[in-house]
């Protein structure tokens, strides 16, 4: 059976299905994924390097903002 996100088994209820992936390099983007929603990919064209961070309402699961913080240029 497929589950949200891909993952391997489905949360139990009340719980938030999420996966985070880092990415490789150059060679694979970093993705966010929340509830079967993809968030954030090289897809949608709103990641970077460094850190990409998905602000999502805890209660709700509504997305609140997205953003990217570049670490290496400082």
């Amino acid at each position: 059976p497929r589950h949200k996100c891909g993952n391997q088994k489905s949360c139990t209820q009340n719980y938030f299905a999420f996966k985070i992936i880092s990415g490789a390099a150059n060679v694979v983007g970093p993705s966010i994924c929340f509830e079967d929603l993809v968030l954030m990919s090289s897809v949608k064209n709103n990641i970077g390097r460094g850190l990409n961070i998905a602000l999502v309402n805890g209660t709700t699961g509504q997305l609140l903002k997205t953003n990217t913080f570049d670490m290496y240029s400082g």
